[in-house]
């Protein structure tokens, strides 16, 4: 009797070559931003075509010993304050794909005690003088690059481990090609003992980092010029305020995509501890030398536009947080829901997400227009944030719709695209 034919690998991301030019090109295009823009220089208005001309860093501007040892000692100061500070233990997601023989639980156990560790790590810090973030930037990008890279690589090849302790894999990451399966993690949940990395990499060193460069712009600022302005202070105390939201809501990324479906390999890695703190903070330190002096009133203005997008952000992503908890709770009981014949995984036809599929998309990328706004009109460069992450968002719907539409089956999911026709905004998109 014949072999049944193997089925074809399932890719995105362009596949193996798309893996592979993402993997290459995101640290370049780190370093291309610092190239665009820094205290010598910076790309004028929108015309981007003079960056070729631009100074270009050394190889002693990317290496430094002391940026790489100030890298792994933050990353192992977050490792000691996830294991020693008080947390509440949470349960995560049942993980409808995981093979049944891989885990004798159906739920993980997660340390959630990111709050606190947000706290321990900025209070301290605002009384040292971290000017030095700022000199050394790209050194310390580089070298969030590496351990990102490193730590990728030590995943990857864990992953094949067999025995009691066999890793549970993600339906994604074993398609048999290995660049593909680097880039987009093999290992569902990588683990040492209780300690979950792909959890810990997602919202601690990359994103209170993110947090501490702010603030070392500011502290830059204000040694350069004397003051600090009204856009820095809105800069670090708005996306301040979204780091420490993050981290007090930590247990609602335990139902988020990221977790419950893509593995942890270089995409994660890469992102959480490079990508974040250093193109994120692409607005504070555009600010440190070009800052546009916006008057009081305006600034006040753009950062109220920052702060709808974040209520909205916020607001809806605890209502789904909410229902996927406890559907009986009395804040969405009222809700409609529709069935979709998954236990446990009726969808919201209204509130928050009966006016758009993906409302809590449209309050993130508001706010982060918000933000670039608070940078003025000068140069482009600040407005990178927004423009990547519409490409994201919008990537991310596409396969939040393609992993759903397998999910539920498509005719279920064609229902429930009918019953909530907008993606972003209401009678808009």
């Amino acid at each position: 009797m014949a072999k049944e034919a193997k089925p074809a690998p399932h890719y995105e991301f362009g596949g193996p070559p798309g893996a592979l030019a993402t993997t290459v090109s995101l640290p370049l295009v780190i370093a291309v931003l610092y190239v665009a823009c820094n205290k010598t220089q910076c790309v004028e208005g929108v015309d981007v075509s003079g960056v070729a001309s631009f100074a270009l860093p050394s190889p002693a501007d990317f290496v430094s010993a002391e940026a790489f040892a100030a890298v792994v000692g933050w990353c192992i100061f977050q490792v000691v304050l996830e294991r020693v500070l008080p947390a509440t233990i949470v349960s995560g997601v049942v993980l409808p794909d995981a093979p049944a023989k891989a885990r004798p639980a159906d739920r993980l156990q997660y340390r959630i005690s990111g709050h606190s560790a947000f706290w321990v790590s900025i209070v301290p810090l605002l009384f040292v003088d971290l000017t030095f973030i700022y000199d050394r930037y790209l050194q310390l990008a580089f070298a969030s690059f590496v351990v990102s890279l490193l730590l990728s690589v030590w995943v990857y090849l864990r992953s094949f481990r067999s025995g009691p302790d066999e890793a549970l894999l993600a339906p994604g990451g074993t398609t048999g090609n290995a660049v593909y399966d680097f880039f987009v993690g093999r290992e569902l949940n990588p683990r040492v003992g209780s300690f979950d990395i792909k959890e810990f990499c997602e919202l601690r060193p990359g994103l209170i980092g993110w947090c501490v460069v702010n603030i070392a712009m500011a502290q830059a600022q204000y040694k350069v010029h004397g003051s600090v302005s009204w856009s820095m202070l809105f800069i670090v105390v708005g996306e301040g305020l979204y780091i420490w939201d993050a981290l007090y809501n930590e247990k609602a990324i335990l139902t988020t995509m990221d977790i419950t479906s893509d593995g942890f390999g270089y995409m994660l890695a890469f992102g959480d501890l490079a990508w974040v703190p250093f193109t994120y903070t692409l607005h504070a330190r555009y600010l440190v030398d070009h800052d546009p002096n916006l008057s009081s009133g305006l600034a006040l203005f753009l950062f109220a536009v920052s702060l709808a997008g974040f209520v909205v952000f916020r607001l809806s992503n605890s209502e789904k947080d909410a229902f996927r908890t406890n559907p009986k709770d009395p804040a969405v009981a009222h809700l409609q829901t529709m069935p979709t014949g998954v236990p446990g995984r009726d969808l919201l036809v209204s509130g928050w997400w009966g006016a758009a599929r993906k409302i809590n998309y449209t309050g993130d990328w508001l706010q982060g227009l918000g933000w670039s706004m608070l940078c003025g009109k000068d140069s482009v460069v600040p407005y990178f944030y927004p423009i990547y992450f519409a490409v994201l968002l919008i990537h991310r719907a596409m396969r939040d719709d393609e992993l759903c539409t397998r999910k539920y089956g498509r005719a279920v999911w064609n229902e429930y695209r009918k019953r909530v026709p907008y993606i972003f905004c209401p009678y808009v998109v």
